[in-house]
């Protein structure tokens, strides 16, 4: 499981205007929370930021604080991340403090692996579900949830009970929905021009 630390120091103020003054120097407001401790208003850099979530696990990186807080040396993972639509700046982050004895609730990206058969036969492969909500400890937590599609069939489903989770790792689904599916796209197409040159 990827772990990162990330400096971070208390807000002395909270609302939109402190905010605002925060961003404007360049500086991310923040909230951590966890279970029976008491909501904290914090603040740190972009830069840190990105640099703790930029693993290959992501949001679901394991991160230590490090600063003058109480909440220094707690792990957190990054629960809500408020990004600018257009600049794309990180505008107030959410951290929840993990008890690394405790299973969490985590989405985990589906990576597909190979080239399935429905597309080599003109298909198209959709991914209908390109996140999983999975439980498991904090230190069990996979970095992508992959998928073999090699055999899959124009026509074929890949629902989430067929799906196959490392050790440690359960499904928090109950429904049995569609994760991956592989189309016939093209042979559609080419039934739809024929019939259109039937009735003309």
């Amino acid at each position: 499981m990827a772990t990162a630390e990330l400096k971070i120091s208390e807000r002395a103020q909270s609302g939109k205007g402190a905010a605002r003054s925060l961003r404007r120097q360049g500086m991310i407001p923040a909230v951590v929370y966890g279970r029976g401790l008491s909501p904290a208003s914090i603040v740190l850099t972009p830069k840190d930021l990105k640099t703790a979530i930029s693993t290959e696990a992501g949001w679901n990186t394991l991160i230590t604080l490090q600063g003058e807080t109480e909440y220094a040396g707690k792990v957190v993972i990054l629960k809500d991340l408020q990004v600018d639509p257009i600049r794309r700046d990180y505008m107030h982050a959410d951290f929840q403090v993990i008890d690394l004895t405790q299973k969490v609730h985590v989405l985990v990206p589906v990576h597909t692996i190979g080239k399935s058969a429905g597309e080599k036969a003109g298909g198209s492969l959709q991914i209908i579900r390109k996140e999983l909500e999975v439980v498991c400890l904090p230190n069990a937590i996979p970095g992508a949830i992959e998928v073999d599609v090699t055999a899959l069939e124009i026509g074929d489903v890949f629902h989430a009970h067929d799906i196959s989770l490392p050790a440690g790792v359960e499904m928090s689904h109950d429904v049995n929905f569609t994760v991956i599916t592989c189309v016939g796209q093209k042979v559609e197409e080419a039934e739809e021009a024929s019939a259109e040159a039937e009735e003309a």
